[in-house]
C-alpha cells in the first residue's frame, strides 16, 4: 500500500477516535462538576482537563479567564483548536475523502454524513441547549464509524491501518482521561477527590464521582460485573489500566496495537514491534499495587511518552514521515 494512502487511513481513524474521547472527557467533567464542590475545585477540574490535553497555553492565549462555557466552546466547536471535536471530525472527513476509492461506500457516507450533521447540530445551538446530548451523539457516530468499518471492509492492509490508528489514539486518550481524574495537579497521586472526609456525605459523593469516571469510558456495568463490590479508586485504576478484557483499558488498546502491527509489518518495523511488545508484556503482567506505589501520574506520563514514541515510529516505518496530522 502507498504510504500516503496508509497515512490518510491511519489519521482518519485517529481523528474520529479523538473526537469521541474528547466528548467522553467533557462529559465526565460536566457530570463531576455538578457534585457539591467549591468554585476553586471546579476550576481546578477544568484546568486539569486542559492541561492533560496539552491545550492550556492555547486556551489561555484566547481567553483571559477560565469559564466552563469557554472551555466547552474551545474544545467542541473552535476551528482554531486542532483538537476540538469540530476540527477532528472535519479532519476525519477530509482524510476519508482523500482515499474514498479505498473505502467502502458505507464507510465514506458515514464520515461525510457525520461532518454534515455536526455542522447542523452546532448551528442549532445544541451545545448551548444540551451539551451532554451532543456528547452522546459524537460517541454514537464514532461507534457507527467503527461498526461500518468492521462490517463492510475487506480485512486487508487498509483495514489494519484503520484499526492501528483507532487503538493507538484510544490508548493515548484513555491514559489522559485516567490521569485527569486521578491527578490532583500538585505532582502527587490523589486517589480521592479533594476535600475528603469520613462522613456519609463524602461516601455518597465518592460513589457518584467514580461512577461518572467509569461511565466516561463505558465501564460502569463492567466494573459491577468484575468486582461485584463497592467502587474504590484503586479498582477503578486497575480496571482501566490492566484488565485486557476491558475494551477501553490501556492493556486492551496496546494488545490491539500489537496485533495490527503484526498484520502490516515490513522490513523496517521490527524495532517498533519490539517496543510495542514490551509495553504489552508490562501491562499483561503488571500489578496495580506496584503502579500506585511508583506514582500513578508518573506511570501514566511514561505510558504517554511510549505511545507517542510508537506513533512516531509507525509514521517512519509505514506512513508519510513526520506527518503534520
Amino acid at each position: 500500500m502507498l504510504s500516503r494512502t496508509a497515512d490518510h487511513l491511519f489519521w482518519m481513524a485517529r481523528y474520529i477516535e479523538r473526537a469521541e474521547n474528547t466528548a467522553r472527557m467533557l462529559d465526565v467533567n460536566m457530570s463531576t462538576s455538578l457534585l457539591p464542590q467549591s468554585a476553586e475545585e471546579a476550576e481546578r477540574g477544568w484546568r486539569a482537563m486542559l492541561g492533560i490535553s496539552e491545550l492550556q497555553a492555547a486556551f489561555d492565549a484566547k481567553y483571559p479567564l477560565l469559564a466552563a462555557r469557554d472551555v466547552l466552546d474551545f474544545m467542541v466547536c473552535d476551528p482554531t483548536n486542532p483538537s476540538s471535536i469540530y476540527s477532528c471530525m472535519q479532519a476525519a472527513r477530509e482524510n476519508a475523502r482523500a482515499v474514498r476509492g479505498v473505502l467502502t461506500t458505507e464507510v465514506w457516507e458515514v464520515h461525510n454524513d457525520t461532518w454534515l450533521q455536526l455542522q447542523k447540530r452546532l448551528g442549532e445551538q445544541l451545545l448551548e441547549r444540551d451539551p451532554q446530548q451532543l456528547f452522546e451523539w459524537v460517541k454514537y457516530r464514532s461507534h457507527v464509524s467503527r461498526g461500518v468499518t468492521i462490517g463492510t471492509m475487506l480485512k486487508d492492509e487498509a483495514f489494519f491501518f484503520i484499526r492501528l490508528g483507532t487503538f493507538l489514539e484510544r490508548a493515548d486518550n484513555a491514559a489522559r482521561i485516567i490521569d485527569v481524574k486521578f491527578h490532583d495537579g500538585g505532582g502527587a497521586v490523589e486517589l480521592l477527590p479533594a476535600g475528603r472526609d469520613n462522613g456519609v456525605g463524602h461516601r455518597q459523593r465518592d460513589f457518584y464521582y467514580w461512577a461518572a469516571v467509569l461511565r466516561s469510558v463505558s465501564a460502569f456495568e463492567i466494573y459491577r460485573k468484575v468486582y461485584r463490590d463497592v467502587i474504590t479508586p484503586e479498582r477503578v485504576a486497575e480496571l482501566l489500566i490492566l484488565r485486557g478484557d476491558m475494551p477501553r483499558s490501556l492493556a486492551a488498546c496496546v494488545n490491539e496495537v500489537c496485533s495490527n502491527l503484526e498484520m502490516v509489518r515490513n522490513s523496517r518495523s521490527g524495532e517498533t514491534e519490539r517496543r510495542a511488545g514490551m509495553l504489552r508484556a508490562e501491562l499483561r503482567y503488571g500489578r496495580i499495587e506496584d503502579i500506585l506505589q511508583q506514582g500513578l501520574h508518573g506511570y501514566l506520563n511514561g505510558f504517554l511518552e511510549r505511545v507517542n514514541d510508537l506513533g512516531g515510529r509507525i509514521s517512519q516505518d509505514f506512513l508519510v514521515p513526520l506527518a503534520a496530522s
